[in-house]
This record gives structure tokens, C-alpha cells and sequence, in this order.
């Protein structure tokens, strides 16, 4: 199968992207509701921001950074920077004003030109540092209504620039090449320093077309962003929108998304596992908060969900009682649960980390198609996705176009394709360790079933390997254990020890619920103590258990009264788990937790 080549660089998606003359182009959150951005006027502003760097004297191959929440001025920023030939680096907001040190890293380790910032808290930590930005000539500071000042300027002053002649300002921009950087990204570190993955034209806008062949979007149609732009995974897929003329709604924050989805009803977006498994866990805990005849078309309904499950993946309608039957449960309960998504949503996709076949079978059940995908910044990202035509349940897809997969020797994933980094910035060690014969090796565990579908089973560094050689997948306990509607976030340990244990966090609205109906009461930290809670989550863990062979059971658990945060180090801007931070944060408690199961097991 070959590649389209009509679309070779992101200039190229730029300009074929404005070409769609749309009044809303992009959407945000002004004065209380979503308002338009046209194509045109986008266009403008990059213009103008084109002329705004090279005032400062941004020239071809110079790195600028970026550190913002998602909104205008991402895409604004990021298509002024290629369209001069520069090399976008994007550095999560979250980092500051809790981790400058990363901050600094980054923009030092990348030699930023320019480096752009939002919100004036953030800015001042960076005036306070600013002796340690050896290469940074200019900081730009993102804020409505911001005035430059002391050290810095700000975006609308560079924006009030004249955005100058048309065809000069895209002669400029088409000089890109395929082979040309266009970004790095720097992957998220938890006992080092993160690793600056150089990202060409070419690899990312091959993984937009190759992408676009597996799912496509419908021109007019609308989505919802809000995933940070900082990772690869919302960047490209938000590429794919602009190059399909979707328009595409930023959220305001991940707490306003489910009232942002019922102002925008959007057709697509796409998120982590993470938000799914909140999804369904407030529905769940509203239905257990209902009347017992509720609850119980609720359960059935489930059921029905699952028994028709085979006919929503292949896109027909069953007949007879179980056709019957599907329609009065959509009527009854699914129908409610797509109202919370706009009640017009096309489908969903899931990335950034394994779906729980449970959870995604919940939500196919319910008539809301989630396709999994799976791949890693170095891939640009995607590397397999579940398509319209080809779903698996369990499964991560079947490789995009012009992507090879194999497995190695040791059940690690290989993959080969357009859409491979170049490399690590400055570090050639590791480019050589992760680029080996023209395979990427991408860290994770995962098995090709006869179809090409691809099972991701754990990472490869994170195997739980006991005491008796036994290697357990910590994913896998961990999401039998999330199984439990109770249960919000689990860690699973029990490297070279002797059995298994997990730190669990409730899930806090489900279990205030669970001790208001058992007359129990007092603060999260207090709830966690009561006896009836913890025979409770006893309980719960047991049942867990019973999808586990016997050398992964969990023997040993301990509960915590905060949810694993961003904030708090636990996760990544994704979502995922920092297990080496856990396991330092926590060692004291995880030692205890052993100790103790060691003393009760004699």
C-alpha cells in the first residue's frame, strides 16, 4: 500500500488546512460562551506573528518554545514558527511555577530562541530565573490584555504586526522540506532527564494521511480538544482536524469538559483511559444513588449492552427480541449517557495507555464506538489503531499504513515506518539503543494475534518480576482491581518480593455514597480507616483476585486519602503512572504494608 504524497510537511497541511475558508475554524470560550475563529482570520494572526519572530530574529532551524494550556494561540504559535522555518518545542504548563528546574532543562537542553509562556504567574518564575536561560533572547508572555513589560513582550504585541504580502509570507513557508525538523517534544522523565524526540515534517504529516486512511473525519463536523497540545498525541490528531476541515472547540480546563461537551456536541475527540474510567464512574455512582427499581433497568440494560455488543461493532441491528430489547435499553439508559456527550458524538479514541476491555465493551454497549489506538511521541504517535471496519475488543488495531510491526524475541514491539523519530537531541547513546537496524524498539510488551491485532500486555521496564522469578504485569492487576467501581487508582507492586500488594485509591464519590447509605461518616482520610470500609475494599480486592492466576493475586493493599495527581509528581501530563516516583514517595508506607502482611502471613 502506498503513501499519499500529496501532503509532505506541515506548511503544506497549513495552507490546505485554510484553503477550507471555514467562519469557525477554531472555537474557545469568550464572555461566557464558545465564539468562532475563521480560517482567514487565523491565518492572519500567524502571518502576523511570522513577522513578530523574525523581528526578533527567529530565523530557519531556531528552536521556540512554547508553555500553554490548550486555546488560539497554540495553533497560532506553532504554524508562525513553521511556516519561518523554526522548531517548535513544546513544554507542558504544568511544569511550572512547581518544577522550573525541568522548565529550564528543557528550554536550555533544546538552545530556545524564543520561548513563549502563559499566564503571569508562570512568567514571573521564569524573570526570577532568567540568568539560567543561556540561549533564551526573548520571552513572550500569553495573557488577554497583557502589557509587555520589564524582560519580556507579549503575544498581541507581536500579533499587531502587519501580517505583510500573501505570497511572500507562503513562498517562505513552502521552503520546508519533509526531511526538515519541525519539532521536539521532550518525553516526560521520573528518575532522569527527559529526551528531546526530534520530530521531521515528514514523520508527522505521513502519521496525519496514514492516520486519516484507518478513521476519517467529515468535513463541518465539529471536535472537542482537550488533551494538553504539549503531547503528541491531541497535536496530530488535532492536524488531522485542521487538514479535514473539522472544527475544532478547546475546552476550557479538564474539569469544565462535561459541561463544555454539552455546549459544543461534538462529533470527536480523544482522550486517555483516565477520563473514560471517570466518566463511568460517576454514572455508575448516580445510579447507585437511585431508586432500586433504577437500578435495576440500569443493570439489565448492561447486560443487553453486552449481549448486543457483537452487532454495535459490526455496525447492524439484531432482530427479534434481542433487537427489541437493544432498542428499550438505548430508550431507558443508553440514550442519557450519549445526551452527557452532546447526543451527536461520531466516536471517541483512546490512547496514551491501555483501555480496560471492560470499560471500552461498557461504552460500545452503550452505542458509544471508542477506538483504541496505540503509539509513542518517537512514532509521531500512532502506530495501530481500531478502525470502523476492523475492531477487536482488547486490542489496540491492527498498524496504520506503511507501519511494520514485529514482535522481538522477548515479546518487546518493534516497528518500522515514515513515521519514526529522527532521533534524541544530544543524545546519541540513546537513539542508538532505541533505533536498532531500522526498528524502533518501543519499550512495550505486546503480542500479534493471526489478524495483525496487537495486545499490549505491560512495559517492558516495568514488569514485576517476584521473588521467584515469576514475571507479572503490573496493567494487568492493576486494571482487575479498577474494576471494582470503588476502587479510582491502583498502583501494583511487588518487585523481587515475595507476593503481590497495590496501593489503591478509592474512588471518593462512589464510597461517600457507599457510607452515607451505611450511616457512616467523617473526611475521606477518616473514612479510609473505618473498618467497615476497609472490609469493604477487602471485599473488593478479593473479587479482583478471581481474574487473576494465583501468582498475581493481591495479598497485601494499602488505601490512600488522595488521588495520584499531576501536582502531586504521581502522573504524567497524561495520565499515566510515575511508578518509581510511587514507589519513593510511598516507600515507607510499602515497606510497612510488607512488613505487616509478612508478620499476619506467620
Amino acid at each position: 500500500m502506498t503513501r499519499d504524497t500529496t501532503l509532505s510537511t506541515l506548511t503544506d497541511l497549513f495552507f490546505a488546512s485554510m484553503a477550507h475558508d471555514k467562519p469557525d475554524c477554531l472555537q474557545s470560550k469568550r464572555d461566557g460562551r464558545f465564539q468562532p475563529l475563521s480560517s482567514s482570520e487565523l491565518r492572519q494572526r500567524v502571518q502576523s506573528l511570522a513577522v513578530g519572530l523574525g523581528e526578533l530574529g527567529v530565523q530557519r532551524g531556531d528552536r521556540v518554545a512554547l508553555m500553554a494550556e490548550n486555546g488560539l494561540h497554540w495553533p497560532t504559535v506553532d504554524f508562525a514558527a513553521l511556516c519561518t522555518g523554526a522548531i517548535l518545542v513544546p513544554i507542558y504548563p504544568t511544569l511550572l511555577p512547581d518544577d522550573p528546574d525541568q522548565t529550564l532543562y528543557i528550554a536550555n537542553d533544546c538552545g530556545a530562541k524564543v520561548l513563549f509562556v502563559e499566564g503571569r504567574d508562570r512568567l514571573d518564575v521564569l524573570l526570577q530565573r532568567r540568568s539560567e536561560l543561556a540561549s533564551v533572547e526573548h520571552l513572550v508572555l500569553i495573557e488577554e490584555g497583557g502589557e509587555p513589560g520589564g524582560g519580556f513582550t507579549t503575544l498581541d504585541e507581536l500579533l499587531s504586526r502587519e501580517p505583510g504580502d500573501d505570497e511572500t509570507f507562503e513562498a517562505v513557508a513552502r521552503q520546508a522540506k519533509p526531511d526538515d525538523l519541525a519539532t521536539f517534544i521532550y518525553t516526560s522523565g521520573t528518575t532522569s532527564n527527559p529526551k528531546g524526540v526530534m520530530l521531521t515534517h515528514g514523520n508527522i504529516t505521513s502519521n496525519v494521511v496514514d492516520g486519516l486512511r484507518c478513521i476519517d473525519l467529515t468535513p463541518g463536523h465539529v471536535a472537542l480538544s482537550f488533551l494538553p497540545l504539549s503531547h503528541s498525541f491531541e497535536r496530530t490528531v488535532d492536524y488531522m482536524y485542521f487538514y479535514r476541515g473539522v472544527s475544532i472547540a478547546y475546552a476550557e480546563s479538564i474539569a469544565q469538559v462535561g459541561q463544555n461537551m454539552q455546549e459544543i456536541r461534538p462529533h470527536y475527540f480523544v482522550s486517555v483511559p483516565r477520563v473514560y474510567e471517570k466518566v463511568q464512574a460517576k454514572i455508575f455512582d448516580g445510579v447507585s444513588q437511585g431508586p432500586a427499581l433504577r437500578r435495576k433497568i440500569f443493570e439489565w440494560a448492561v447486560k443487553v449492552g453486552a449481549k448486543t455488543l457483537p452487532h454495535r461493532l459490526a455496525q447492524t441491528t439484531p432482530g427479534g427480541i434481542e433487537g427489541l430489547e437493544m432498542k428499550i435499553a438505548d430508550k431507558l439508559v443508553f440514550a442519557k449517557i450519549r445526551e452527557r456527550l452532546g447526543n451527536r458524538l461520531d466516536f471517541a479514541i483512546s490512547g496514551g495507555a491501555p483501555l480496560g476491555k471492560e470499560l471500552g465493551e461498557f461504552f460500545w454497549g452503550a452505542g458509544i464506538p471508542i477506538f483504541e489506538g496505540y503509539g509513542l511521541t518517537e512514532t509521531s504517535p500512532v502506530l495501530t489503531v481500531n478502525t470502523p471496519e476492523k475492531v477487536r475488543m482488547g486490542t489496540v488495531g491492527t498498524a496504520i499504513p506503511n507501519v511494520e510491526l514485529q514482535i522481538a524475541e522477548d515479546g518487546e514491539i518493534l516497528a518500522r515506518g515514515p513515521n519514526i523519530m529522527r532521533g534524541y537531541f544530544n543524545n546519541d547513546e540513546a537513539t542508538a539503543e532505541a533505533i536498532q537496524n531500522g526498528w524502533f524498539h518501543t519499550g512495550d510488551i505486546g503480542v500479534l494475534d493471526e489478524d495483525g491485532f496487537l495486545a499490549i500486555t505491560d512495559r517492558k521496564k516495568e514488569l514485576i518480576i517476584n521473588a521467584y522469578g515469576k514475571n507479572v504485569p503490573p496493567a494487568k492487576v492493576e486494571e482487575a482491581l479498577k474494576s471494582s467501581r470503588f476502587i479510582g487508582q491502583a498502583v501494583a507492586l511487588g518487585d523481587k518480593r515475595k507476593f503481590i500488594a497495590a496501593l489503591l485509591v478509592p474512588n471518593f464519590d462512589a464510597l461517600r455514597s457507599w457510607a452515607t447509605s451505611q450511616e457512616l461518616s467523617g473526611t475521606d482520610a477518616e473514612l479510609i480507616e473505618q473498618n467497615a470500609v476497609r472490609e469493604l475494599f477487602a471485599r473488593e480486592v478479593e473479587a479482583s483476585n478471581e481474574r487473576l492466576a494465583h501468582y498475581e493475586e493481591v495479598r497485601a493493599w494499602t488505601l490512600l486519602p488522595e488521588e495520584f495527581s499531576i501536582e502531586g509528581g504521581e502522573l504524567t501530563p497524561t495520565q499515566k503512572i510515575k511508578r518509581r516516583i510511587i514507589n519513593s514517595k510511598y516507600a515507607a508506607i510499602i515497606d510497612t504494608m510488607y512488613a505487616d502482611a509478612d508478620r499476619r502471613r506467620g
